[in-house]
């Protein structure tokens, strides 16, 4: 799950991380309002969406005036905002930040995630702020300093101190930046992220440290744990078809191609996602129903993948383990029927029950197209899609 910006600041301040004053808003009227009360002689309109690279895109904006604020923010709410992370439609502006200026003297990176070859969170920090951390690691890897954090210990102000001097943080200010690491290796832990970013971190005149950006992702298996985070979640930030399939315990995530998959497991998702490009094809969807499939969930998966106007044809690879191929097969004619399929659907079933349940597809007198194996199903639905 992710959250805005203005959210992540909202966090780091919980944990002793100074950010910038600021106000979220929703309207133009709100935005000039939020920038009379700040006071000062310079805002920053921002827009608020789940993705990076904002700045490039138009979606950042410096105001001199009430009136630049004013365009500034008629400008941003509502343009569909592109940039590297959004894809080629982007996404619709619906919140800004308004926030005062700061007099920014050099600009820093701090990151945490979770390796997983030391299972460790690990804290990265540049001098490089205000870039793409990938474009960081792709052309000057050596200016990324990493600490592999120990869990018993957290945070300790010696490792902190050391990264900050490492960046290039003047000794004035590494006091206050060993205060801004462990702030934001508490949230990271407390709150059960996947990732947590400052970029940048801003470096003023008078040698503060300021979190002027802030991105967090955060664990859904662990939400249940923080409501707090969940009250952030935006749902028109996400994709609806994903939001649908969570009401029924799916597994689905949008993608670019135009053949749809359902399968049960995620392991088995990406081998069929992987081999279906192998053979030229291009997957529309990663759609696992897990191991208890019922005619409902696989009615409901059909009509997410049929929601796709690019949807060309239909891959349904089965290996049933814990599921039994029968109930799989049952549940794919029902579902055929009840939704007037009208692209090819091919069906590779293995495992318990297997016999009966290509007896059922065979007998449903359904154009479904068989896939003796993996390579075979690819084969055939890659092919339908092509002829379609």
């Amino acid at each position: 799950m992710k959250i805005h910006e203005y959210q992540g600041k909202e966090l780091l301040r919980q944990f002793g991380v100074p950010t910038p004053r600021g106000t979220a808003c929703f309207t133009v009227d709100e935005a000039v309002a939020a920038a009379q009360q700040l006071g000062g002689a310079v805002w920053v309109v921002k827009a608020q969406i789940h993705a990076g690279g904002r700045g490039k895109g138009g979606g950042v904006k410096v105001a001199k005036s009430l009136d630049e604020v004013r365009s500034a923010a008629q400008q941003i709410l509502g343009m569909h905002l592109v940039t590297h992370q959004t894809g080629k439609d982007g996404q619709v502006v619906r919140r800004l930040l308004i926030e005062e200026g700061a007099q920014i003297a050099k600009e820093f990176y701090l990151g945490m995630v979770v390796d997983r070859g030391t299972q460790r969170v690990v804290l990265l920090a540049s001098s490089e702020g205000g870039m793409e951390i990938e474009e960081v690691a792709a052309h000057q890897p050596e200016k990324i300093h990493k600490i592999f954090i120990d869990p018993a210990a957290g945070l300790v102000p010696a490792e902190a101190a050391a990264v900050a001097k490492k960046i290039g943080i003047p000794g004035a200010a590494v006091a206050e930046t060993v205060l801004v690491l462990q702030g934001l290796y508490r949230a990271f832990v407390e709150k059960d992220a996947m990732l947590a970013e400052i970029n940048p971190l801003v470096l003023t005149a008078t040698n503060r440290v300021i979190a002027l950006d802030a991105k967090f992702n955060f664990d859904s298996n662990a939400l249940y744990r923080h409501p707090e985070v969940v009250a952030y979640r935006d749902l028109d930030e996400e994709d609806a078809a994903e939001i649908e399939a969570s009401k029924f315990d799916l597994s689905y995530i949008s993608l670019d191609g135009d053949i749809g998959c359902l399968v049960n497991g995620a392991g088995l998702a990406m081998a069929t996602m992987d081999i279906i490009k192998l053979y030229g094809g291009s997957p529309a969807n990663f759609l696992d129903v897990g191991g208890g499939a019922t005619t409902e969930k696989v009615t409901e998966a059909f009509k997410l993948m049929l929601k796709n106007p690019n949807l060309k044809a239909i891959l349904v690879n089965i290996f049933g383990g814990i599921m039994r191929c029968d109930v799989v097969a049952e549940g794919v004619v029902a579902a055929a029927k009840e939704v007037h399929l009208t692209v090819p659907l091919v069906v590779r079933l293995e495992g318990t029950n297997v016999d009966l349940g290509k007896k059922i597809l065979a007998d449903s007198g359904l154009p479904i197209i068989s896939g003796a194996d993996m390579a075979d199903a690819a084969q055939k639905v890659v092919a339908a899609a092509r002829n379609k």
